[in-house]
């Protein structure tokens, strides 16, 4: 467990008058240079000498270094906590003990690392910089899991600490992994650094103490910006009632004010929108329970909704009031032979919580890598591990579950009821992959934005609990928003041209999810936020905290970086205008791509009855061993459905359908494997091929600028010809997180777990098979 030299065993009792310093054959680091370096290769070599040095010059050397370490910058509110000096972070590349020499800092936002200035090289064309959070930063939301080593064994840390480690390993949500030495570190300055992290990142928390307030009360007189500059919010009715309008749903559909001022429900929005037949008692009935619940309408007229589970009931003459209800909710719906729907149970016969989180505990410990020799190791049994924590494979579900409800939108006319306990969860996740995959509008930046605000933040997605950010119960932690990123990636991946932003904007979009300045991903609901916000507070002096809002891209990056998150091919909506103006009715665009099935006929009234009987026990909260949705006439539909959408080039601005075939439903590099550098494609990928495009279109303009300046005098057209071209710096396969000094010099061979390829005298012969990154 290297990463910073050689001291004597045995934890943080005694320091011995003498710490030893280990010269390498070959490149010797410098400790008072701020960086201590080490050869490469598979194996450490042995010391050639051991030097001893004097803890006093040690010191000496710390305050020649503090001169060149980075100051520490605080945003609005933050306070530092506890700190420590003379402390290593460790670049863990097999046994070779490299690292960077600085300052720990925890403060109520994050922890920072504070090192040499001078050995983070910048450049402004390669890096991707957050103007929130920087390479070393990690905020205390995002810290997953503290590790300590005591003796070369690594411990989990939690609780108050007998013994305090010699190096301190954090793994963090987002995947990064980092190795702190404090060897050297004065041990007072240990016990406080060690115990003021575990404490800021594992005790539970209130909300109130969350740095949100902190930083929204510091920022209180700011000037606000306007949100709905970035996203349609969905917490005016006139928000609603542009979005009915959008889908041409205000026929059936009404937007309801009901729950103004969260007097009905506190865990509904304060507008929504429900069938236009229901009346304003019956959402009041039971608290919002048991309603139909409108997300999004079809061009033809069908619409997706979600409704949520009724209490359960022990007693018979409720349990009948309960049936009569929702027998006669559900008729606002369903009204044979104008109007048939049907419902998806999401409770009892799809995922539960419980299986993603476990999934995801399972897929993410392949991404979080001590060093290169692990990296390889787990390499062997890279696709087995894949397999078996069943994270694609519960994405492959998700998406052919939003397929199969589209497939009774668009080729069966029918309206389709989602129905789970809370409808705040897997509700969100289907409706929102729908209408990704069936309204181009969601594929737009703005739209996309507009739609998290709609079926998660106005939805009632439990981001406090879901993410556990107040630590204060795992049972309660799912990534169920991750999943559904995840998802939508499958999508950009297999379209790219049929989004307007790109895989990177997903990317940092998950990283906003631990970063508490926003207040999007930081309540369980809209009550809940206007609450605490201070909007109903009774002091009428107090003025609302200022709460910013994820959509606003400037505050987390700087113009050039935004680019990055803009598709460059996006193929934006043809304009029908001219059809228009000649009165030609065509199809809404959603259905130019649809494939050539007809319309199945109504089915009897029987089914009806049945498909009402099945609604009634799964909203009183009883389990069923098989839903009309599973029958084989649906499933043949959906085949025939699938197949033919595929068979016919897709439209892009037109239905859009995931391939669901084993090998199609791939692992997302750019998120997961950014922090590795041995996963890393140097100059390769498909980073590479769209740089290419990107310099011919750009060259592409530059020649059309020129033609249209034919008229300028020759000495400025020379003048620009003279100028020379733009020249891109070598990109990484994981750009643009992953830089290219931190590249391994070779791929390292796991010899024990290679044996069964043949003896070493084989391996050495092959030797040559294997590529040198360093050369590439």
């Amino acid at each position: 467990m290297g990463g910073a030299p050689a001291a004597s065993a045995g934890g943080r009792c005694e320091r011995p008058p003498l710490l030893p310093r280990v010269a390498a054959t070959q490149g010797g680091g410098m400790l008072g240079k701020g960086v201590v370096g080490g050869g490469g290769g598979t194996k450490a070599p042995k010391p050639s000498f051991v030097s001893y040095v004097r803890p006093e010059e040690i010191h000496t050397n710390e305050k020649e270094a503090t001169e060149k370490e980075v100051t520490l910058h605080l945003l609005p509110g933050e306070q530092l906590l506890c700190e420590a000096n003379t402390v290593l972070k460790c670049v863990q590349e097999d046994s070779c003990q490299r690292g960077i020499y600085g300052r720990l800092v925890c403060t109520d936002f994050k922890i920072a690392f504070l090192g040499d200035d001078e050995s983070a090289p910048d450049n402004d064309e390669t890096q991707f910089k957050n103007k929130v959070i920087g390479e070393n930063d990690i905020t205390l939301h995002c810290v997953d899991q503290i590790y300590g080593v005591f003796d070369e064994k690594k411990k989990t840390l939690f609780g108050q600490l007998k013994k305090y480690p010699e190096k301190l390993v954090i793994h963090c949500k987002d995947l990064r992994v980092f190795h702190f030495c404090l060897r050297y570190t004065k041990e007072e300055e240990v016990k406080r650094i060690v115990s003021g992290i575990i404490h800021h990142t594992q005790a539970p928390k209130l909300l109130k103490r969350l740095f949100l307030f902190s930083y929204a009360t510091a920022a209180r007189n700011n000037p606000a910006t306007d949100p709905k500059k970035h996203a349609i919010m969905f917490d005016a009715l006139q928000d609603w009632f542009r979005e009915l309008e959008r889908t041409k749903g205000n026929m059936k559909y009404k937007a309801v004010s009901v729950n103004e001022g969260y007097k009905v429900c506190e865990r509904l929005p304060a507008y929504f929108v429900v069938p236009a037949p229901l009346l304003e008692e019956d959402i009041a009935f039971f608290q919002g329970r048991g309603i139909p619940i409108w997300c999004w309408s079809c061009h033809n007229g069908c619409a997706l909704l979600k409704m949520s589970a009724l209490p359960k009931e022990q007693d018979d003459g409720m349990l009948q009031i309960q049936k009569n209800f929702v027998d006669r909710i559900y008729k606002t719906v369903h009204r044979p032979p104008y109007e048939t729907a049907k419902t998806e149970d999401l409770s009892s016969n799809f995922l539960s919580l419980q299986e993603i989180q476990m999934a995801y505990s399972k897929f993410k410990q392949l991404f979080l890598i001590d060093n290169s020799t692990e990296f390889w190791d787990t390499d062997i049994k890279w696709f087995s591990l894949l397999e078996s924590s069943s994270w694609l494979d519960i994405i492959r579900r998700c998406l052919k579950k939003a397929v199969e409800i589209i497939e009774c939108l668009e080729a069966q006319n029918m309206n389709v009821l989602l129905l789970e306990d809370n409808a705040s969860d897997l509700c969100c996740l289907i409706s929102s992959l729908v209408q990704v995959m069936m309204d181009p509008h969601c594929r737009t930046i703005f739209g996309f934005q507009s739609l998290v605000q709609k079926e998660w933040i106005m939805g009632g997605h439990c981001f406090l609990d879901r993410c556990n950010h107040l630590r204060q119960s795992d049972k309660e932690e799912a990534p169920v928003f991750l999943l559904f990123l995840d998802c939508v990636w499958q999508l950009v991946h297999q379209h790219p041209p049929a989004f307007e932003f790109t895989e990177t904007y997903l990317t940092v979009l998950s990283d906003s999810l631990y970063i508490p300045i926003f207040s999007t991903f930081f309540f369980n609901s809209p009550h809940q936020k206007d609450t605490n916000m201070g909007r109903e507070s009774q002091d009428s002096q107090s003025k609302p905290l200022n709460l910013l809002t994820v959509w606003d891209w400037s505050v987390q990056f700087e113009p050039k970086a935004q680019t990055l998150l803009t598709n460059p091919l996006y193929v934006e909506r043809p304009k029908l205008e001219k059809a228009q103006r000649k009165g030609t009715h065509f199809k809404h665009q959603r259905q130019l791509s649809l494939p050539l099935t007809q319309s199945k006929s109504s089915p009897k009234r029987g089914f009806f009855r049945e498909e009402t009987d099945h609604l009634i026990k799964n909203l009183l909260g009883k389990r069923i061993s098989k839903l009309i949705n599973s029958s084989e006439e649906l499933q043949d539909g959906f085949r025939e459905f699938y197949d033919g959408w595929h068979s016919r080039p897709p439209s892009y601005q037109g239905l859009l359908l995931p391939h669901l075939e084993g090998p199609e439903i791939k692992v997302w590099a750019q998120r997961y494997l950014r922090w590795i550098p041995e996963a890393q494609i140097l100059g390769g990928g498909g980073v590479a091929t769209m740089s290419k495009l990107l310099e011919m279109m750009e060259e592409v303009q530059r020649l059309q600028e020129k033609i249209e300046a034919r008229h300028h005098s020759q000495e400025a057209l020379q003048a620009e010809a003279a100028s020379p071209p733009r020249t891109s710096g070598r990109l990484s396969s994981l750009f643009p997180f992953a830089l290219l000094q931190r590249h391994p010099s070779k791929p390292v061979l796991p010899t024990s777990g290679w044996k069964a390829l043949g003896d070493e005298d084989d391996l050495a012969k092959r030797e040559d098979e294997f590529v040198d990154l360093g050369d590439v």
